[in-house]
């Protein structure tokens, strides 16, 4: 069959009773996937303890769980060409209520690891096919109703996930914050699957880009592991991280030069000859890496150093999303009478300009002190996320636009698991350097020490006293200096947004991942 035949058979669209029970199913689908990727954020520390692991191995729960994800995002296409939307999506959302259930069973770090990757597997396409669904069984005119019902699903996953996960963290044990998944997604895919069989897709039997798969993988997967293990394993001076690197780096060469010679590539990576659809993509990969690693940093720096519960810490966390949903719309209305590039410009500049606010953070500071400036940093999200998912696919040609948003979602998603490693390990240098140079300074004439030994303090009370108070200004200063290198994040990626060139035209955007 050509690859040019369309898979789509004209449906009619549901109506009713039936159209309201598959709408609010696939949008409970697209937020346990999206759930899923913040959810983990706060229970970081809590996992960690419980399998005896520490806080730096335990962002391996969320990174390895990003990567699998990108990994099948820009292959959902072709999944769903080959074996149908429905069919995917429903074996999908059942698969991935198994291994949620995995992940919850887990005794050790690397079992869940393992488990999550496979998670994220079964996760990748849920997001895609679901808005694609919507799109499929609402009628054109309410056209607006499934992408606004998708959108806020979208944006509600992240404001719930972090308190859910403290929530249950701090009352009950950690492997329910999985364990949720499984009754939702086999009531979905139970009922989804008898809804939505009928209008399932025709078939286009492409060739299988085994070579293009395979070294997607490779590169991908080793890179991922030389990111989460260098920093335990002092970086390039350790045999194992050169090897990783080498092959992350031939992998990445050889990926690169077959898809572009491939008649059909998994990864089509011809779009990136669009000036304004390769501009989008830097601004999206710098400004979502940016906001991912904030996103984990926060979190942990909240538990580990200021003294909050996983509660407490995902209650601040989660207020960015407050805003985030109240704006969406009028970010929605705006982008298509504005130009969206001013649009991106502003919401990224205003989450750079409130990101590098926050590098005056202090140990002293209440709880409205921290959650304050995230509350106010959720109006930038939505002007960056719905208007650049315009600007990009309207730079293509309209042919490519399921690759394009494919290809876009899997730098979105990989670069905040790359970010993830990144933050976590710099996180730890800086603090490691900022307490060598703070040893140096603190009490040097021993006034603070005879003090406490004055008020009864023993010698040893009193230097492990000073001890902590170093530790405790150093991680200060190490998260004041990553929130500045990530507010520039941000600057930088509004400033890429105004290579795109004027777009000319309005993307259909059903296609976005």
């Amino acid at each position: 069959m050509s690859s040019q035949q369309s898979r789509d058979i004209p449906l009619p669209p549901l109506s009713g009773g039936m159209l309201i029970a598959a709408g609010l199913i696939l949008a409970a689908a697209n937020f346990v996937a999206v759930l899923d990727t913040t959810i983990a954020n706060v229970s970081v520390p809590t996992i960690a303890g419980a399998l005896g692991a520490s806080s730096s191995q335990g962002t391996n729960v969320i990174t390895s769980y990003s990567v699998a994800e990108a990994i099948t995002v820009p292959l959902t296409g072709w999944l769903a060409n080959r074996f149908g939307t429905v069919r995917v999506f429903i074996t999908s959302l059942i698969m991935f209520g198994v291994c949620s259930a995995l992940c919850g069973m887990a005794t050790s770090l690397s079992m869940l690891v393992v488990f999550r990757v496979f998670q994220g597997f079964a996760g990748g396409p849920l997001m895609p096919l679901s808005q694609t669904l919507l799109l499929q069984i609402f009628p054109k005119e309410k056209a607006a109703m499934a992408i606004g019902m998708w959108s806020m699903t979208t944006l509600l996953g992240p404001v719930v996930g972090p308190v859910l996960g403290g929530v249950i963290c701090d009352w009950m044990h950690w492997g329910y914050i999985f364990y949720i998944n499984v009754p939702v997604t086999l009531f979905c895919g139970y009922f989804g699957w008898r809804l939505l069989k009928p209008h399932e897709t025709s078939l286009v039997r492409l060739p299988i880009d085994r070579v293009g798969i395979v070294l997607l993988i490779v590169w991908v997967g080793s890179l991922q592991i030389l990111l989460d293990e260098g920093k335990d394993a002092d970086w390039f001076a350790s045999p194992e991280i050169r090897v990783l690197g080498i092959i992350a780096a031939i992998g990445f060469a050889a990926f690169m030069i077959w898809e572009l010679t491939e008649r059909h590539p998994a990864v089509d990576l011809r779009v990136f000859r669009h000036r304004g659809f390769s501009a989008s993509v830097i601004t999206i990969v710098l400004a979502f890496g940016a906001f991912f690693g904030t996103a984990v940093l926060t979190p942990l720096w909240l538990q580990n150093n200021m003294g909050y519960t996983a509660t407490w810490s995902g209650c601040a966390v989660a207020m960015t999303g407050i805003l985030a949903v109240a704006s969406a719309p009028l970010a929605a209305m705006l982008s298509s009478k504005i130009d969206g590039r001013w649009l991106v410009f502003f919401g990224v500049m205003w989450l750079g300009v409130v990101t590098i606010v926050r590098t005056h953070a202090n140990t002293d500071m209440p709880f409205w002190g921290i959650a304050f400036p995230l509350l106010l940093q959720g109006v930038g999200l939505p002007f960056f996320f719905v208007p650049l998912t315009g600007l990009a696919l309207s730079s293509v040609d309209e042919a490519e636009t399921a690759s394009a948003a494919g290809l876009m979602s899997f730098c979105r998603t990989f670069s905040g698991a790359i970010a993830t490693a990144l933050v976590n390990t710099s996180w730890e240098n800086k603090t490691k350097y900022a307490r060598a140079e703070l040893s140096g300074l603190v009490d040097k004439a021993g006034h603070y020490a005879t003090t406490l030994t004055h008020a009864g303090w023993s010698a040893e009370q009193a230097r492990g006293q000073i001890s902590n108070l170093a530790q405790s200004q150093s991680v200060m200063l190490a998260t004041n200096q990553l929130f500045m290198v990530v507010g520039f994040c941000f600057v930088f990626a509004a400033v890429a947004v105004w290579f795109s060139p004027k777009p000319t035209r309005i993307a259909d955007t059903s296609q976005a991942h």
